[in-house]
């Protein structure tokens, strides 16, 4: 197999470890394992998990408990998430369990972070009951964070260290589907990761903003951006339609509020959608990329040079676990 060829396009991986229909969550969080190591084989450059709450469909709840096993059986492949959703916790437990990665896996965590639930609200307020979901909130968690991690916060009643005090700081990113938090992460020095599997719709102008915005960092001084699409590639045209049906159905049920017993592949391969699910499909486009191996490079590769991106990350939830990572095999083997 083919090792994932030196040049500008880095590429990741996004995995949410999907419990597939009749399976369990452990085969679920299995699965993310074994693709992180056939990852760091090709040559892929980082690999996030996300966080997501009160559905039996994605089994990826804690990332900062997933990136440890992630990072323990990997050496080189940088580990992360994608992401924490902040306003679901606290910004000292964060910082403490990102300075305890980063004590164990020094320069290889990577701290994603976003604003959305997760989930729902409801989950999301069982999570942290002085949530607000209000965005000063969320700007002054960041703000703590940055405290935390540089030994600078303190009440009156002294200093506070979030331990352990690590030498290295995680590398931060901001999650964004939209401008607003693309402009926080440039007024913060921090990464840009463009969600365009959320959005489908995401413009290049977001990080052309970014860019002109972006204000230096001690641990970011230049400006960084990557964009997370969904991608599906097959050897045939054929089983990449196949793919392309299961990523439609899945997003159109999401749309619907369906979280739930929503993968199974019988049902999917004879279902016809609705005239207005095809619109819906059709507004989607955009979130998923889907073809044969020449087909899915020249896309991924016109999506960098519209976006001004040399990084591409990508999810893949499909639920035939060997042609999934035979997508991820076949980008490597094609891509630059």
């Amino acid at each position: 197999m083919n090792q994932l060829k030196k040049g500008p396009l880095k590429l990741s991986i996004l995995d949410q470890s999907i419990v597939h229909h009749g399976r369990s969550a452990k085969a679920a969080v299995d699965n993310t394992i074994d693709t992180i190591q056939l990852a760091e084989r090709l040559g892929y450059h980082r690999f996030w998990v996300s966080e997501h709450h009160n559905s039996s469909f994605i089994a990826g709840s804690a990332p900062e408990i997933l990136i440890v096993k992630l990072a323990s059986v990997t050496k080189k492949i940088r580990v992360g998430s994608g992401g924490i959703m902040l306003p679901n916790h606290s910004a000292f437990k964060v910082a403490e369990n990102f300075r305890m990665l980063e004590t164990l896996y020094p320069g290889r965590i990577d701290l994603g972070m976003g604003r959305a639930p997760g989930g729902d609200r409801i989950s999301a307020s069982l999570l942290n009951p002085s949530n607000t979901f209000s965005e000063a909130d969320y700007l002054q968690q960041l703000q703590h964070l940055q405290h935390f991690f540089h030994d600078t916060a303190g009440t009156k009643y002294g200093p506070i260290l979030a331990v352990p005090q690590a030498t290295t700081i995680p590398e931060q990113w901001i999650l964004s589907s939209s401008g607003g938090s693309a402009g926080i992460a440039a007024k913060n020095g921090m990464g840009l990761a463009v969600a365009k599997f959320i959005n489908g719709e995401a413009s290049p102008q977001m990080v052309a903003d970014y860019r002109n915005d972006f204000v230096p960092s001690a641990e970011m001084p230049e400006p960084m951006v990557l964009l997370a699409i969904s991608v599906l590639c097959a050897e045939t045209e054929e089983k990449a339609l196949e793919m392309r049906k299961f990523i439609d159905y899945v997003l159109v049920q999401f749309e619907k509020g369906n979280f739930d017993n929503i993968g199974n592949p019988d049902l999917i391969r004879d279902y016809v959608f609705s005239q207005e699910e095809e619109l819906r499909i059709k507004q989607n486009s955009g979130r998923v990329i889907s073809g044969t191996p020449a087909s899915v490079k020249a896309q991924l590769e016109k999506l960098a040079a519209d976006f001004d991106v040399d990084e591409i990350m990508m999810s893949c939830m499909f639920h035939e676990e060997a042609a999934r990572l035979r997508s991820f095999e076949l980008i490597a083997e094609n891509l630059i």
